[in-house]
């Protein structure tokens, strides 16, 4: 792990990652995040595990200038909102993630906005610039697009094997700075 980038221990919670993942410099971790190996946090990303736990699974990347945040447990949501990016997953560029659960090889297309409670479940391409509605559930191997976010048809099986090259791309993009020692 490249501990160049900013982690941050935050009320006594250190950020757990496993020594396969690569961070970018300017990237900031902060508190109850963990990260699985082979996961990659670009330029300018921030994961603010501060109130809630954020886990991102193997193989999985968070493109710059990416937020990801969580909910505070309350009276009357005891359980708040943690955030969950499951393996082999890429999140483009400029996104918002908050308190969602995304399942293994999605694309979450550039600018896109993912919010609290909102379940992805495996194998969904979100078109850039979509909105997710707090609560919805979007089904597995289907192309959404818009705000708010609508199904627009099952995706093709090529778009299935494009969803995992994804990941698969910035596995080895991200070995390819870490061999390189680049920032």
């Amino acid at each position: 792990m490249d501990f160049h980038a900013h982690v941050q221990v935050f009320m006594g919670h250190v950020p757990r990652i496993a020594d396969t993942v690569w961070l970018h410099a300017s990237a900031q971790v902060i508190g109850r995040v963990s990260i699985e190996r082979n996961s990659s946090v670009w330029c300018g990303a921030v994961l603010r595990g501060d109130v809630n736990t954020i886990q991102i699974g193997e193989r999985s990347n968070i493109q710059d200038n990416s937020v990801l945040h969580v909910s505070h447990p309350t009276l009357s949501d005891p359980d708040g909102a943690h955030l969950i990016v499951g393996n082999d997953v890429t999140v483009g560029h400029g996104c918002i993630l908050h308190g969602c659960h995304i399942g293994h090889a999605c694309v979450i297309g550039m600018g896109s906005i993912i919010m609290d409670k909102t379940f992805i479940e495996p194998e969904v391409l979100l078109g850039a610039g979509s909105l997710v509605q707090e609560g919805q559930t979007l089904k597995g191997g289907y192309l959404y697009f818009g705000r708010p976010v609508k199904q627009i048809r099952p995706l093709t099986a090529d778009e299935i094997a494009w969803l995992y090259y994804s990941a698969q791309h910035y596995t080895r993009l991200a070995e390819q700075y870490r061999s390189q020692d680049l920032p």
